[in-house]
C-alpha cells in the first residue's frame, strides 16, 4: 500500500519539507509537491533530489494553456524526474502533454473537478452542467486519449468504470474517519477511495497537521490495508 499512499507536501518552504520528509523516514515513499513549495525558492530543485533519492514525485502544476506551450512545458519538466504531472483535463491539454511525455517515465494526469468545487462552484463559474456530468465526460476524453485522472474518490466508482482498469485515478480530499473536511467539499475515506477504484490516494493536513506525522501516516496505511 505504501506506494499507493501520496502525502501533500503542502508547506511554505523547502526547509519544512525537508524536516517532513526526515520525520515520514520510510513510511512514505511518494510524494505531492504543488504550487506553494514548487515555486518556493529551491523547490523544483527539490523535486529532482526527491526523486533522485528514490522517492517518487507527484508534481501538481496544473497546466494550462494553448496546446504548444504545454507540449513545451511538459518537455521542460521531464527532466525533473516526476512520476506524475497534472494539467487541467481540457482535451486539447490533455492530447498536448501526452505527447511530450510519449515514451517515458511520467504519468500525465488530467484534474477533472476540483475537490473544493460542488454544483453551486461550478455554476458560478460559467458551468452549466454538473459535477457527475463533467467528471465522466472527462473521463471519457481522457481514456480516448490515454492519460490518467485526478478527482474526487466520489467519483472513482464512475470514473473506473469508464476508464477501464489500467488508467492511474489519483484521488484527493481523503479523510481519515473523524478528520475534519476542511475547504474540501466531496470527500471520502481512505478505504472508501480503494473500494471505489482510486489507484493512489492523496492525503495532506492529516498527516503533515498531525502532532506525530509518521504515526498519522502509518494508521492511515492500515487503513488502506484493511
Amino acid at each position: 500500500m505504501r506506494e499507493r499512499l501520496i502525502v501533500g507536501l503542502d508547506l511554505p518552504d523547502r526547509e519544512s519539507a525537508e524536516a517532513m520528509v526526515g520525520r515520514l523516514g520510510d513510511t512514505v515513499s511518494f510524494y505531492k509537491i504543488g504550487y506553494q513549495l514548487a515555486y518556493a525558492k529551491g523547490g523544483l530543485e527539490f523535486v529532482s533530489e526527491l526523486a533522485a533519492s528514490g522517492r517518487k514525485v507527484f508534481l501538481d502544476l496544473k497546466l494550462l494553456d494553448i496546446d504548444n506551450t504545454v507540449e513545451k512545458g511538459v518537455e521542460s519538466v521531464l527532466h525533473l524526474g516526476a512520476s506524475m504531472l497534472t494539467v487541467h483535463a481540457y482535451p486539447h491539454a490533455m492530447r498536448a502533454a501526452a505527447r511530450a511525455a510519449r515514451g517515458t517515465g511520467l504519468t500525465v494526469l488530467g484534474v477533472t473537478v476540483l475537490t473544493s468545487l460542488d454544483e453551486a462552484g461550478l455554476a458560478e463559474a460559467g458551468y452549466e452542467t454538473g459535477v457527475e456530468a463533467l467528471v465522466e465526460r472527462r473521463a471519457r476524453q481522457a481514456r480516448e486519449i490515454g492519460v490518467g485522472l485526478v478527482a474526487s474518490a466520489a467519483e472513482a466508482r464512475a470514473i473506473r468504470a469508464i476508464v477501464g482498469p489500467e488508467l492511474a485515478l489519483v484521488t484527493p480530499g481523503i479523510r481519515p474517519k473523524g478528520a475534519e473536511a476542511g475547504d474540501q467539499k466531496r470527500v471520502v475515506t481512505p478505504s472508501d477511495a480503494l473500494a471505489a477504484g482510486a489507484s493512489h490516494l492523496v492525503v495532506a493536513r492529516p498527516i503533515i497537521a498531525a502532532p506525530d506525522p509518521k504515526a498519522a501516516a502509518q494508521a492511515i496505511l492500515a487503513e488502506m490495508s484493511r
